[in-house]
């Protein structure tokens, strides 16, 4: 009788233990698990062009966003009774019990999908009683606080599912470059087979291993009836296509343009390194996938893989400003210096359309406006200094030209010449006016390019030519979310007139020569098939092109890191990989001509003479372009009574012209 008694008193106390701890643990917290979450940037079209990360390459998502077959697929083979039990499973444990002592080993485990969870959140994988003990008190926690569904997502938001890839998310994208909500029978199955011994059973490392796994998933699936035995083998029978291993390791996509994207990220937007890494952040961005490839093969193409030559190459949209493509060098691996940003390099002639555009806002010049091309000693600094620039292997027409023939030819002579009547003081503010803000001195060789500039900040500069003299400030970055998708920063659109519509279409019209018969850039003029205009630029250790159609603005500079010669042939690269780059990047667009603005006139001139083509003289007759007052009023014969009908009549046919031209650029187009 008192050992009945005694043994109720203990039963009582043990109920009453163990309904204290319950009590106990259900009004404790559980320690603070901190699950980093790969943060991930964006290109344009919202393709993930890159991901950060610590350790661990993770990407969380709602259960709703997994597919259907990872959790059937994971729940057969780690955790049958999950939706049965309460985090311990003494049906799973007594056949695992079972099935090893048949074996005589260890040949199966018996810890629940709860189980799992806890020891991946809060403890290490140490084999010890007191971590044990931990773990099933966690476990009795998280079946406490949490859903079913909840624990269910937490861990296949958690598990490891080899190479660097936690969380199924992750795992989906890095084998197969998809989504998990996209994932089919077999790849799911593939994948739920992985977290038992990620080496041993990673396709990248045996793909018979795996494949012998996923056999056993499937088969669970069937024998437990959720699937049919005809859905498993033919799920097996698959032939999956595994993303490389390489590409998921590290891709090598536009890596200057990440890493500017980066460096804007922390250094400016001033977000923590550690929440770019681990905080699951979304960086959307403005690269255009396809002109990022057509930038990096026009590169790769265009430069002999036997040479150290490097290049760089930028191109921004100039109706928007978004930087579209980056190549800052040949050779990232081995040199992340990112060219494009670089202040170190003369842009040579290519920095004279900045010149020209002062001179035709002050209206002192016009597109007819004429000097010698001849060798020329000029005087400045109140006749203390004398400056002697030469032409491109002394080259000179030793007669007048216009400005277009200048810009065509980029004649050195004709350029100092306009830089002394127009100022270069004026020259520097008209450069800032566009955005470009390295140091430039107020000498007569600034007209020649002779003080460095980035690639960056000429293709922005050219772009306020392309958008009718609109400048927009570049933007690499659009917006920036956290986790929750809580906006953290989005960019601001900054937009400027800072030069007058008539005068930036002007320009264009002069720089379009450069692509003509007998210009500096005409050597890829067959290979262009929509209206461009650009300017080249050559000095001794640099070669540029920087040019633009209406919906892209771009610069090429070729050269040497050490400021070591260029030769003529590899002065010679930077044109085919503007003209490749342009095709390439455009290659679905229509061609366009440049919009006509008002305050633009047209007339047919006599080069010649610099008036207007009149019956003796039409010849050689050429089709300009003007500011309207500023086309000339004689004819070349000397009468003056058509003059207002030929320039109102060069304007219809400079309208008819450009039609005829798309209209050409558009077949040719097409054709391709």
């Amino acid at each position: 009788m008192r050992l009945i008694k005694l043994t109720g008193v203990c039963a009582t106390l043990f109920v009453g233990l163990i309904a204290g701890l319950l009590i106990y643990l259900r009004v404790q917290s559980l320690p603070a698990a901190s699950i980093s979450q790969t943060s991930e940037m964006l290109d344009l079209q919202g393709n993930v062009i890159d991901t950060f990360h610590t350790t661990q390459n993770r990407r969380s998502v709602p259960l709703d966003q997994i597919s259907p077959y990872v959790v059937q697929a994971t729940l057969a083979i780690e955790d049958r009774r999950f939706y049965e039990h309460e985090g311990f499973d003494p049906v799973g444990m007594g056949r695992a019990l079972l099935v090893n002592v048949h074996n005589m080993s260890a040949k199966q485990g018996a810890s629940t999908l709860t189980q799992q969870l806890a020891r991946n959140l809060y403890l290490t994988h140490e084999r010890t009683w007191g971590r044990k003990i931990k773990e099933a008190l966690y476990t009795i926690q998280l079946e406490m606080h949490y859903s079913k569904d909840e624990i269910l997502n937490m861990y296949l938001n958690q598990i490891y599912y080899g190479h660097g890839a936690y969380g199924i998310e992750a795992a989906a994208e890095q084998y197969f470059g998809k989504h998990a909500s996209e994932l089919d029978l077999a790849e799911s199955a593939m994948l739920a087979g992985i977290p038992k011994g990620p080496k041993y059973y990673s396709p990248y490392m045996s793909m018979k291993n795996a494949k012998d796994r996923q056999h056993t998933i499937l088969q669970v699936m069937a024998n437990d009836g959720v699937i049919k035995q005809t859905d498993a083998d033919k799920a097996y029978r698959e032939l999956l296509t595994f993303k490389p291993l390489s590409e998921s390791r590290g891709n090598s996509f536009a890596p200057y343009f990440r890493d500017y994207v980066r460096s804007f990220v922390v250094g400016q937007l001033g977000i923590d390194e550690r929440l770019l890494d681990e905080g699951g952040i979304r960086i959307y961005t403005t690269l255009d996938s396809n002109a990022q490839r057509a930038a990096e093969k026009a590169v790769a193409e265009g430069i002999p893989s036997n040479t150290e030559q490097q290049a760089a190459l930028i191109a921004i949209d100039p109706r928007n400003g978004y930087v579209k493509a980056m190549v800052g060098g040949r050779d990232y691996p081995n040199n992340q210096y990112n060219r494009v940003f670089a202040t170190t390099r003369q842009p040579g002639s290519s920095f004279k359309p900045i010149l020209y555009m002062t001179a035709l806002q002050q209206g002192g010049m016009t597109p007819l406006s004429r000097f010698m091309s001849a060798p020329t000693t000029f005087t400045y600094d109140e006749g203390r200094l004398t400056y002697e620039p030469h032409n491109y292997n002394d080259k000179y027409v030793n007669d007048y030209i216009d400005m277009r023939q200048a810009i065509a030819s980029s004649d050195n002579i004709y350029a100092v010449n306009t830089i002394m009547q127009v100022g270069a003081d004026n020259v520097i503010n008209m450069a800032r006016k566009l955005g470009i803000d390295s140091a430039m001195k107020p000498v007569p060789s600034l007209a020649l390019g002779t003080f460095p500039i980035s690639p960056f900040e000429m293709a922005s500069a050219f772009g306020t030519f392309a958008n009718g003299g609109v400048r927009v400030k570049p933007i690499a970055v659009l917006r920036v979310e956290d986790s929750s998708g809580h906006v953290l920063y989005e960019a601001e659109h900054e937009s400027e007139q800072v030069v007058d519509a008539a005068h930036a279409y002007v320009l264009t019209s002069l720089m379009e020569s450069v692509f003509d018969t007998g210009g500096t850039g005409h050597r890829v003029s067959a290979t262009m098939n929509r209206p461009v205009a650009g300017k080249t630029g050559t000095t001794a250790s640099d070669a540029w092109l920087v040019g633009y159609t209406p919906e892209l603005a771009t610069a090429v500079w070729v050269g040497y890191d050490k400021g070591r010669q260029l030769t003529t042939t590899e002065a010679h690269r930077a044109a085919p990989i503007f003209a490749a780059f342009t095709e390439g990047a455009l290659a679905a667009v229509p061609p366009k001509i440049f919009p006509m603005p008002e305050g633009v006139v047209s007339a047919y001139i006599d080069p010649k003479s610099g008036k207007l083509a009149g019956e003796g003289c039409e010849d050689n007759k050429r089709l300009e372009t003007f500011i309207a007052g500023t086309q000339p009023t004689e004819t070349c014969d000397g009468s003056s009574s058509k003059a207002e009908d030929a320039s109102s009549t060069g304007t219809d046919a400079r309208k008819e012209e450009q039609r005829k031209s798309w209209w050409g650029d558009l077949k040719r187009w097409w054709k391709e």
